[in-house]
């Protein structure tokens, strides 16, 4: 009961994922993603084991179809799974079982994958892709969140969203640079734009604690309170 979108920037290198649900916590479950080597998204009745897999598969030199189709044929429920997989280079697959909580569809993009159910209508999902893919110059994250806000606005999901989340690898780093999540909220993805507006203002000092943190700016001053 998840609509999804995935999506790399080629200008920058950076992928990430953007999603809803009305389950609770559903960043914790369901985006599993590695710099360097790829995104997989499992939902539907989450199996959290899956993301793994899915990972190893790529990092054995699988590609997306190749890890779809794998992780399907070795699963006894992957009738009950839906699967988005994108690498940095733009490859995607998608697989959505036939007892998945209709409506249920995905559809491979230009440059990522949605994936849904549950959810009003299949013009849930090409809202999304439409969000998504309406202004290719813009940051990732907005695209991603972009994406989910136009599938809310199509009608969204059945029952009413409770959590959302984004999550952002770029080339330069070894963790996502971006990885937030609103857990529990009757807004969720209002939430999460809020969220996302808040790190992207202090994310740079935060990235500089990692890579070099006696140039990085004090937590007060990242917090704006001094």
């Amino acid at each position: 009961m998840t609509f999804t979108v995935g999506g790399v920037c080629r200008r920058t290198g950076q992928f990430g994922t953007a999603l809803s649900t009305s389950s609770i916590g559903a960043g914790g479950r369901c985006p599993h993603a590695v710099p360097g080597l790829g995104l997989v998204v499992t939902q539907a009745r989450t199996d959290p084991r899956l993301g793994p897999i899915g990972l190893d598969l790529l990092r054995a030199g699988r590609s997306s179809g190749e890890t779809v189709a794998a992780i399907a044929e070795s699963s006894p429920n992957s009738a009950w799974r839906q699967l988005g997989v994108l690498t940095p280079d733009g490859d995607a697959a998608v697989f959505t079982g036939g007892s998945c909580a209709q409506p249920a569809d995905g559809m491979v993009l230009a440059d990522g994958f949605v994936i849904g159910n549950w959810v009003q209508s299949e013009a849930v999902l090409a809202a999304i892709a439409a969000g998504f893919e309406c202004d290719p110059m813009a940051e990732l994250a907005d695209r991603l969140l972009q994406g989910i806000e136009g599938g809310e606005a199509a009608g969204g999901e059945l029952d009413p969203l409770q959590s959302a989340a984004l999550v952002v690898c770029d080339p330069a780093y070894t963790f996502p640079i971006i990885d937030l999540r609103v857990d529990n909220s009757p807004t969720p993805i209002a939430d999460l734009r809020r969220t996302w507006e808040r790190w992207s203002a202090i994310m740079e000092g935060y990235l500089l604690r990692a890579v070099d943190p006696a140039a990085a700016p004090d937590t007060r001053s990242l917090e704006g309170h001094a």
